[in-house]
């Protein structure tokens, strides 16, 4: 009896000696990643596969990669599901205006500029638009999937009719046969709105999924069935599952946890964000509609979006564009998670839709265009203003 008293205490005081020298788990408003509350156990175990098949697996030649890439798997651009690095940078190029790409015959839309042994990577045309494309972060897909085209619409103003400066626009594309329309679509012209990607050239996830096996690793699918060196239609690579697993994942990532919402400087910095007119642009609520996930219907959600099109000045004019976007128009970026972007980004902020601000001010001031009247207000802040505004972006 005695020794098994013994064997007890010394139990309790290695399950407390591990409490204390094992690292706390990271709290839920400093990651990123996770899955969406309220899904069915049968939703979670899609979720997990997705997961898998977006971080964990890696493409080599044997199972698909090439022969042209520039990545060779989902996360190594995406690091906890977060903001890319300028070492995973891509490059768009080809497109100047809203008549189509001219140079698909030579590797457009999408420089791949690593290739497989026996193959060269692909080199940029001479005196070709182009555009260097940080990978986005990945959270909260869902919530903005699911808004509607009616409340999308409803915050456009491509006239300027309420004199304000503000005239965002949406980007209409041509919908690739497999993607399915959203209930209650609007179209014009045969166009249909979009919204991922940096200047919302992609309908939907399974679009922009497909998109990325195909034009950032190389990996055919049935949705993207044409290989980037040969042009030809060849094999799927990755299966119909596997594509929708991480549809489903990318849907079905949480939203950004805003941190610090009590500090009076973060709110005071608040404030001062929509008197500079930013909620203009990046509105910090929107509601989604009926979706076929449950968890994802009917939500308020905390983006600081509009998911519009913007002129944001000749400074972020990079002579590319794609769909009907302009080659100065660019959507505007979420900013949630903005605060926790470094830490997908080696510790430094990367910011833009290219990285070239090294800090939140940096970004701020590159903003021209529609939004030149805000950088200006910016500008003319006391420091004090100026640091509670930047602490409360890092909030999000």
């Amino acid at each position: 009896m005695k020794n098994k008293i013994v064997a007890l205490f010394i139990l309790i005081l290695f399950v407390i000696g591990c409490r204390k020298i094992m690292p706390k788990s990271p709290k839920d408003d400093e990651l990123l990643d996770g899955p969406i509350e309220g899904l069915t156990t049968q939703e979670t175990a899609q979720f997990l596969k997705g997961d898998v098949a977006f971080n964990d697996d890696v493409f080599t030649p044997q199972n698909g990669l090439g022969p042209l890439f520039v990545a060779t798997s989902c996360g190594s651009c995406h690091a906890g599901d977060g903001k890319g690095h300028p070492f995973t940078t891509l490059t768009r190029f080809g497109q100047i205006d809203s008549t189509g790409n001219q140079y698909l015959s030579s590797g457009a839309p999408q420089l791949q500029n690593h290739a497989i042994p026996g193959y060269q990577p692909e080199t940029l045309p001479v005196g070709v638009g182009f555009s260097k494309i940080l990978p986005p972060a990945n959270t909260g897909l869902g919530f903005l999937d699911a808004v509607t085209d009616a409340d999308i619409l409803a915050m456009a103003d491509p006239n300027d009719a309420d004199g304000d400066g503000i005239s965002g626009v949406c980007n209409w594309v041509t919908v690739p046969s497999y993607c399915q329309h959203r209930a209650n679509y609007i179209s014009q012209g045969g166009k249909y709105i979009a919204r991922f990607g940096k200047k919302g050239a992609a309908y939907d996830l399974l679009q922009q999924t497909a998109n990325a096996y195909n034009q950032d690793m190389g990996v055919n699918s049935a949705f993207e069935p044409y290989d980037t060196y040969t042009k030809l239609e060849v094999d799927p690579e990755v299966s119909n599952v596997t594509v929708h697993d991480v549809v489903f994942y990318l849907k079905t990532l949480k939203a950004p946890v805003q941190r610090n919402q009590n500090d009076a400087d973060v709110q005071s910095g608040k404030q001062i964000f929509i008197a500079l007119g930013c909620e203009k642009c990046h509105k910090s609520q929107l509601t989604t509609g009926t979706s076929n996930i449950s968890a994802l219907s009917n939500k308020t959600f905390y983006p600081y979006t509009d998911m519009l099109l913007h002129n944001m000045g000749s400074a972020l004019d990079d002579n590319y564009t794609e769909g009907s976007a302009k080659t100065y128009e660019w959507k505007t970026p979420p900013l949630w998670g903005l605060g926790l972007a470094k830490n997908s980004q080696g510790g430094s902020y990367f910011l833009m839709h290219d990285g070239r601000a090294s800090s939140i001010e940096a970004a701020i001031l590159l903003h021209g265009g529609e939004a030149q009247s805000s950088n200006n207000n910016y500008q003319s802040l006391s420091e004090n203003d100026k640091q509670n505004l930047i602490k409360f972006l890092e909030s999000l």
